[in-house]
C-alpha cells in the first residue's frame, strides 16, 4: 500500500488499473478490486501493513471486468460491505450481462476491440447508492456523484473538504498522455460521458484518483478544467 495523502492509499503492482483505500474510524474502505489476480496482491498488501482483517467496506464505482474481478475473493476472505449505485447493482451481481458500446458507432480499432456483452460472477451487493447520497463511514464522508456514460449506472466520489475526487473511469491519466476520455470500444455512451466530465470539473478538485492513471495531486482542478473545456467542444 502507497499513501496519496493522509488517510488515502492506493495499491502496487496491480496489472491493470487503480484499487484505492481510505482510513475509517472502524477500518478500511476499498474503492474497485481490480481484475482476479488483483485480489491476492491487495490482500498480502493488507497483511503487510497490519491492516489483514480491517476491510470494513467495498465501493464499486461501476461493473467492468477490471473493476470487479476481484471481488468475488476480496468479499469472500473479507465479508466487507459492498456498496454500488443501483443502477450497477444488477451487473455487479452477475444478473444482467454487463452492456459495451454499440457496435455501430465505433470505427476502426475501437470496432475490433469491442466485445458482445457479458455476465461477471457475480457478488451479492449489500448497499446501494444513488446520486448525491453520503458514504457517511468513508474518509470523513464519501458524496456519490452519479457519472454515467462509460457505464450506465457509474459512480465518482468526492469528499468536499478535502477536496478529493475519486472519478473511476470517467477519464484517464496515462503516463505521457495526459488526460484522456476512457476508450470508446468499452464506453456505452461517450456524449454522456463527456457531459460527466462537465460535472466533475465543476467540483475544482484538488486531488483526482483515476481508475487508470496515477493520481493528480498539482494543478488538479486547472487541469480538469481545461480538458472538460476541450471535450465540450468535441460534443
Amino acid at each position: 500500500m502507497k499513501q496519496i495523502i493522509p488517510g488515502l492509499y492506493t495499491f502496487t503492482s496491480l496489472l491493470i488499473g487503480r484499487v484505492y483505500a481510505t482510513e475509517d474510524a472502524d477500518g478500511l474502505t476499498l474503492i474497485d478490486t481490480g481484475i482476479t489476480s488483483a485480489a491476492p496482491k491487495i490482500l498480502r498488501q493488507l497483511e503487510q501493513a497490519g491492516r489483514a482483517g480491517s476491510v470494513r467496506r467495498i465501493i464499486i464505482t461501476h461493473a467492468h471486468p477490471d473493476h470487479v474481478r476481484g471481488l468475488p475473493e476480496l468479499k469472500r476472505v473479507t465479508a466487507a460491505e459492498v456498496i454500488a449505485s443501483y443502477v450497477e447493482r444488477p451487473y455487479v451481481e452477475g444478473k444482467l450481462p454487463v452492456p459495451g458500446a454499440p457496435k455501430e458507432s465505433l470505427r476502426g480499432l475501437d470496432r475490433l476491440m469491442a466485445s458482445p456483452p457479458q455476465a461477471i460472477p457475480g457478488t451479492p451487493v449489500d448497499r446501494e447508492v444513488g446520486d448525491g447520497d453520503i458514504i457517511a463511514e468513508s474518509f470523513g464522508g464519501l458524496k456519490v456523484i452519479f457519472t454515467p456514460g462509460h457505464s450506465p449506472g457509474h459512480i465518482s466520489l468526492w469528499q468536499p473538504e478535502k477536496k478529493v475526487l475519486i472519478s473511476g473511469d470517467v477519464l484517464m491519466y496515462p503516463a505521457l498522455f495526459g488526460l484522456r476520455l476512457p476508450f470508446a470500444a468499452f464506453t456505452v455512451d461517450m456524449d454522456e460521458n463527456r457531459r460527466s466530465v462537465q460535472r466533475i470539473a465543476a467540483l475544482k478538485p484538488e486531488v483526482i484518483c483515476f481508475g487508470h492513471g496515477k493520481p493528480m495531486l498539482e494543478n488538479a482542478a486547472a487541469s480538469l478544467e481545461a480538458f472538460a473545456l476541450k471535450v465540450m467542444r468535441q460534443d
